[in-house]
Parts: structure tokens; C-alpha cells; sequence
């Protein structure tokens, strides 16, 4: 386990040292418009910098009564942002799986690109990670996907053990206290990976009487290059002629709506809100749908009684023990 903790560190080191980084960046802008140099780059940084961080790696793994785990584990990436996979493969690498991987089309060179530099500092992944282009012969599995590729897997690995992630979504609660530091920090919560991630904010809960219109400040300040992107802004103008034809109140600027809807996951350039004055009220809802909430951002995270809570600008630098669906990865694959 030290050596491999040792050889995480070195892969950090690398990552963030090697030009051939950046010519991935280019690369992957190229082969998908969806992922800019700017947000693939935010990617790299919130790997190295948060999950292959010595001091972070000794502090997660602690906790652990670790032991090699002799099984084959079947992993599905899903390709929604850059290099999203990372962490399933890293709690499998920490617990010596052997791994079959079946990458997203969206998102496959560069995770190639990790895991080759990984094999240059440890030769051994070579015979322990093989990318495949259907599963078999595997002993567990862990897969992400939509609502409905989930209900595909859970007839398709029924009779193995499992984890399966279906659609999840942020949000935001706002007291009216929020400084414009706050908000322009919020602006990545919701915006970074186009909202693709399940930790994007989809959702604001703002105090009765707020006036929704000072965001548009804060977003455009960070975010206005967003109107220039093409394929963000045909989703955007197609969403907006719904709203439209629908005669549905909402506020827009030049990349973003605003509508009040009481649903957690919204449409691309769209944020939905809803109101709220009751601390005790609100708490209760966000118990009832602990199950569509990734994570909450707000000013006051110990306020919210929810698993994960995080401040403004932090949604998409999760910890690794920040687990997607609070499904503790590591500890399912020590109990194989």
C-alpha cells in the first residue's frame, strides 16, 4: 500500500509537471467540443492537486483496514466530463483489483494518456488493467450512467455485486448574505463542464423576496465566453424557444435562464429556483430527496442536514472521500 500510495504521488508529479499535458488538453478540445482547455485543465488540477496529494492519500486511507483484494473489478466510465472515471480507478488501484475498463467514447484518450504515464512509474497496471470493449469475466462492477442505462444494468449485472450510479444533481441554498466573492464563485459551481457533472448546481433555493437578477453580474463576470460557444448556445436558444412558446415566466441574460421550477435537474443554460423562508422546512425536503442531491453549496455548510455540504467554488474539487451517491467505493471493494 505505501509503495502504491508512492507511486500515486509520483503520477501527480508528473501530470502536473509534464508539457505533454497540455498537448492532451489541445487534443481533447478537438476531438469533443464539449470539452474546452479550460475546463479539461480544471480537471487535471482538481486530480492532482486533491487526489493524489500524499498527505490527502495517507489521511483517506487510514480509515481503511486495508488488505489486497485478489477479485477482477468491471468498470464503466461514463464521459459526461473530462476524465470523470478517475476516482473508481484510483479506489481499485489502492485496493490491488485487477481491472477491466470500459471507457466512454466521449472521454477515452485521456484517461489512456493516465494510465500510461502511471505504467511508466508502475510496470505492474500493465497486467492489471485491460480496456475492453464489452465486459466479461469479471467479479463486481461499477457503472455510471443515465436513469435509463441503469435500469439496463442493474437486469445486466444482477447476479453480481455492484455499484451503480444513476442521475444525480447539485444545488445551492442561498440566505441573501452572499458577498459577490460568493456568487462569482457559485458561477463555477453551476457553469464548470458546461453542468454536465453531477456536481454542477441545477438548482438555487433562494430566501422569499430575492432578487434573482444580481447573479447575472456575478456569471457574466467569469462566464459571458459561454454565448460564444456554439454547441452551449443552440442548446441554450432551443431551450429558451420552449420556454417561449410555453409562455413560461423566466429571466435570461445572453447564456443563462432562470426559471422557477420546483425540479433539482434542468436543461443546459437553464437554472431552476425556488423560494424559501423556512430553515426546518427546507431541511425536510432536502432529506426527502437526499437521493437526486450530489452534493449542496452553500455559505453555511454545517447548516444543511445533508451527507455532503461544500462552499461556494468547491463543487468540483471533491475530496476523496467524497464519494458520488455517498456509496463508499473503497469499502465495497474490501468487503469482496
Amino acid at each position: 500500500m505505501e509503495e502504491r500510495v508512492r507511486n500515486l504521488v509520483a503520477l501527480g508529479k508528473r501530470l502536473s509537471q509534464s508539457e505533454e499535458v497540455i498537448e492532451k488538453i489541445a487534443t481533447a478540445a478537438n476531438r469533443n467540443p464539449w470539452f474546452v482547455p479550460r475546463f479539461v485543465a480544471s480537471a487535471f488540477d482538481a486530480i492532482t492537486k486533491e487526489m493524489l496529494d500524499e498527505r490527502k492519500l495517507n489521511e483517506w486511507l487510514k480509515k481503511y483496514e486495508l488488505k489486497p483484494v485478489s477479485k477482477t473489478i468491471g468498470l464503466i466510465f461514463a464521459g459526461n466530463i473530462p476524465l470523470v472515471g478517475f476516482h473508481d480507478f484510483l479506489c481499485c488501484y489502492v485496493a490491488g483489483c485487477n481491472m477491466k475498463i470500459k471507457l466512454s467514447s466521449k472521454d477515452d484518450d485521456l484517461f489512456l494518456f493516465v494510465l500510461k504515464q502511471l505504467t511508466q512509474i508502475d510496470p505492474t497496471v500493465k497486467d492489471r488493467v485491460e480496456i475492453v470493449e464489452k465486459l466479461k469475466d469479471y467479479d463486481a462492477v461499477i457503472a455510471t450512467g443515465s436513469d435509463n442505462t441503469n435500469r439496463y444494468f442493474e437486469y445486466y449485472f444482477r447476479n453480481h455485486p455492484k455499484i451503480l450510479r444513476k442521475n444525480r444533481n447539485s444545488i445551492a441554498i442561498l440566505t441573501g448574505e452572499e458577498t459577490d466573492s460568493e456568487l462569482e464563485k457559485l458561477a463555477d459551481d453551476v457553469f464548470m463542464y458546461f453542468g454536465f457533472g453531477c456536481r454542477n448546481v441545477s438548482k438555487l433555493y433562494v430566501p422569499t423576496g430575492y432578487d434573482l437578477t444580481q447573479l447575472f453580474p456575478a456569471f457574466e463576470k467569469s462566464y459571458k465566453w459561454l454565448h460564444n460557444h456554439n454547441k452551449f448556445m443552440n442548446n441554450y436558444d432551443y431551450n429558451r424557444t420552449l420556454l417561449m412558446l410555453n409562455k413560461a415566466p423566466h429571466l435570461a441574460n445572453e447564456f443563462l435562464m432562470l426559471v422557477e421550477n420546483p425540479s433539482i435537474a434542468s436543461s443546459i443554460g437553464t437554472l431552476n429556483y425556488s423560494f424559501w423562508h423556512d430553515e426546518k422546512v427546507l431541511n425536510s425536503h432536502l432529506q426527502q430527496n437526499a437521493e437526486k442531491i450530489q452534493c449542496v453549496v452553500s455559505k453555511q455548510p454545517e447548516r444543511w442536514n445533508v451527507n455532503s455540504s461544500v462552499a461556494f467554488g468547491e463543487a468540483q474539487q471533491p475530496q476523496l472521500w467524497d464519494y458520488a451517491d455517498g456509496t463508499d467505493t473503497l469499502e465495497f471493494l474490501l468487503s469482496l
